[in-house]
């Protein structure tokens, strides 16, 4: 009797258990197949809405600075400096003396010269008043008088070889640094320091032939100074195309004009060149981080409500309509700053995913999270570190 009444409580308490691992299971299946019609969890992303606007079409290129004057200071005859009138990096006028080369040999002998010519001058004014009177010859008269002449001629030379001796500004501008010493021997064409005009500064580009036609002179153009922040720009203008082609790289080269009061731009710097076209055109764009590359083609993910088969909305764990990402594909166009203009496959107002792009698929549910945002711009000036 007491293995009948032991074997029923086994029985009882297996069923027990075996009841309640049923249960646990049938519950497990129930939230799995909720969890399947559900679908996967959505991941989160960050969005933005297409715009649409006219951009003005821009080439841009990298420049270098060209002063307008620009020449190498040196010396015509060879000398001793004597005295250096100038600091480096002063700014100068035009005619201002810079290097004085030791004349004192020629000085000495624009003295004797001068001695002579008042010789000369004076033989010269006594012969005329003689050959007046009739006492002195025409001939002796007009050999005086080419005497004068010719010691004048003397000392005149002999005045521009001490003027030579003084190396002058051609024009006014800023100099560079000195380069030569007192006491130092020069030879003709020794380097005393370089000179820049401050009036105006030009900046060479160089474009792809096709552009010839596009790039009409006086177009307007924008240079960015470098290491500026807030970024800053200086207006200019397309002063002269050259007539030729570089055959190496089939490449034009522009001068751009630039009107640098502040003398901010030097000589040799490389500067970026913002070529603005006549054309405008009305375009639809988005941030270029919305691209999504793959060999097959360009694509975005647009952003629509997420529904069931039967076409009903599909609510999400907050109790709003749930979204999902519909993988569109698009034909780019130009780009500008941190935007790419898109040709075809987008309008102006559709939502589409900028962050987190790169971990979707077609059909994808998403969560938008919009809190955490990367500000675009079509004129970025990032810092340079």
């Amino acid at each position: 009797m007491r293995f009948l009444v032991a074997g029923a409580l086994l029985l009882v308490i297996v069923g027990l258990l075996g009841g309640t691992k049923f249960a646990q299971i049938s519950m497990l299946m129930r939230f799995g197949e909720a969890a399947q019609a559900m679908g996967p969890p959505p991941e989160a992303v960050g969005t933005a809405v297409v715009k649409s606007g006219t951009w003005e079409a821009v080439i841009d290129a990298v420049g270098n600075v060209a002063a307008a004057r620009g020449v190498t200071i040196s010396n015509e005859v060879p000398g001793v400096v004597r005295a250096i009138r100038f600091e480096s990096g002063a700014r100068v006028r035009a005619g201002q003396p810079l290097v004085e080369l030791d004349a004192s040999v020629e000085r000495a002998q624009l003295a004797s010269l001068q001695a002579r010519l008042e010789l000369a001058e004076t033989n010269a004014t006594r012969t005329r008043r003689l050959t007046e009177t009739g006492t002195y010859t025409k001939s002796q008269l007009d050999a005086d008088e080419a005497q004068l002449k010719t010691v004048s001629a003397d000392v005149r030379a002999l005045q521009a070889q001490i003027e030579r001796k003084t190396v002058r500004a051609p024009f006014a501008g800023r100099l560079g640094i000195r380069s030569v010493n007192l006491g130092q021997y020069v030879t003709p064409g020794t380097p005393l320091t370089v000179l820049e005009s401050l009036d105006a500064v030009y900046v060479d580009v160089t474009v792809p032939q096709q552009l010839l036609g596009r790039i009409p002179v006086g177009t307007a153009a924008r240079i960015a100074l470098p290491g500026t922040q807030p970024p800053e720009t200086l207006d200019g203008k397309i002063a002269a195309v050259d007539p030729t082609v570089d055959p190496s790289t089939r490449a034009l080269k522009l001068r751009a004009s630039v009107d640098d009061k502040q003398s901010r731009l030097r000589a040799g710097m490389f500067v970026t060149v913002s070529i603005v076209l006549p054309e405008r055109s009305t375009v639809v764009y988005v941030p270029a981080t919305a691209i999504v590359r793959a060999p097959y083609g360009d694509s975005v993910y647009v952003v629509e409500d997420r529904k069931d088969q039967a076409g009903k909305p599909v609510m999400g764990l907050d109790g709003k309509p749930g979204k999902m990402a519909r993988q569109q594909f698009v034909r780019l166009g130009t780009p500008r700053g941190d935007f790419i203009a898109i040709d075809e496959g987008l309008t102006a107002g559709q939502e589409v995913v900028t962050q987190g792009a790169f971990k979707l698929r077609n059909g994808a549910p998403i969560m938008v999270n919009n809190d955490v945002k990367i500000q675009p711009s079509l004129s970025p000036r990032p810092e340079n570190r």
